[in-house]
């Protein structure tokens, strides 16, 4: 028992516990800052290019590079609340119009089912009506829940929140872009050689893992946004480029993606009585579906390193524990875990 407990040992017990502590209570309010570190990480390759190219010094290049990166984020920022304004703003004053067409619809709707039950029993029909009656009223209800005061007042007072955690990862990026070679040379003073060697192994592979990583989504998405268009060019010529970038865009939404815009339009087609175009549309959202559960992973597993396999567990296992972002957590701790192993830092040679 007592060759167990050493000085090293203990040490390794120890930083487990803070690790799991830190894991567990720090972790959660310290998104923003990670996310800067992780942000910094990614930018420093621009950064280092940007000294070699123009023979800058750092902080020179350190605040070109985050000027550009805050032009993009402002613009981005900027089309995006001005369209989502702008859409508001005509939402609000074709709503009549919606209503009166969805209250033909389904005054029409209601005729038709009048005429297709008129020789059947009066409680077949009259168990038809109430079981459409109750499918508008639960709709109804929750669409009211959905635009309930407390959730919206619930929602607004989350964007403080927003704001200040946006200003301290702007803040904490800058700050890491700046003093990231000190930080390395800090961790770095702690390791021994052989333990640097074997980090920096990980940081090379880990470096080209995450532009793996965003390559293949990007791969992806094109691979959805040449079938979303060949498919409405197909279903609705007149919208097939602006749905299709719309779809595009939206699909990178884990588990839903094109299934928000597809769905309700295709609801929408049933509702109003045209069934071809309701199940051209929903047979689309399944192909759009399935193409991305099925090629996603291969595209991704060939991108970062991993098989199809480990890459889908390492999905579904990061989803179910962190939400929409352990989608992408999920695959990436297993990377980690193979780069460890791959750089002799876990041994996981044993027989059994």
């Amino acid at each position: 028992m007592s060759r167990w407990l050493t000085k090293r040992n203990i040490m390794l017990f120890a930083l487990l516990i803070i690790s799991i502590l830190l894991f567990i209570f720090i972790l959660p309010i310290s998104i923003p800052i990670i996310l800067a570190l992780l942000t910094a990480l990614l930018f420093e390759p621009l950064v280092k290019l940007t000294e070699t190219k123009f023979k800058w010094k750092r902080k020179v290049s350190v605040i070109s590079v985050f000027i550009f990166i805050l032009a993009i984020l402002a613009v981005s920022i900027y089309y995006t609340v001005t369209s989502l304004i702008g859409r508001l703003i005509q939402f609000t004053k074709d709503a009549p119009d919606y209503l009166n067409k969805l209250s033909g619809v389904w005054i029409d709707f209601q005729s038709k089912l009048f005429v297709y039950t008129s020789g059947l029993p009066d409680d077949v029909v009259r168990s038809a009506q109430d079981g459409f009656n109750d499918i508008l009223d639960s709709f109804r209800k929750s669409l009211l829940e959905l635009f309930n005061s407390d959730k919206i007042v619930s929602l607004a007072s989350e964007i403080p929140n927003f704001l200040v955690s946006l200003i301290v990862y702007m803040i904490a990026l800058f700050l890491f872009m700046l003093e990231l070679p000190d930080l390395k040379k800090m961790v770095y003073k702690h390791f021994t050689d052989e333990t640097a060697k074997k980090v920096r192994y990980m940081t090379v592979k880990l470096n080209s893992v995450i532009f793996g990583f965003m390559k293949a989504q990007l791969l992806v998405s094109f691979i959805i946004l040449a079938a979303a268009f060949i498919g409405l060019l197909i279903i609705a010529p007149k919208y097939a480029l602006i749905m299709s970038i719309v779809i595009w865009i939206i699909d990178v939404i884990p588990i839903l993606g094109s299934i928000i815009i597809l769905a309700p339009w295709s609801l929408y087609q049933f509702v109003s009585g045209d069934i071809g175009m309701g199940t051209k549309l929903a047979v689309l959202a399944a192909i759009l579906l399935i193409i991305r559960r099925t090629v996603e992973p291969k595209v991704m597993g060939n991108q970062i390193g991993l098989s199809p396999l480990p890459t889908l567990i390492g999905m579904f296992i990061g989803l179910k524990l962190f939400g929409v972002l352990g989608f992408f957590i999920g695959p990436m701790i297993v990377i980690l875990f193979n780069t460890a192993r791959e750089a002799g830092i876990i041994k996981v040679n044993f027989k059994i």
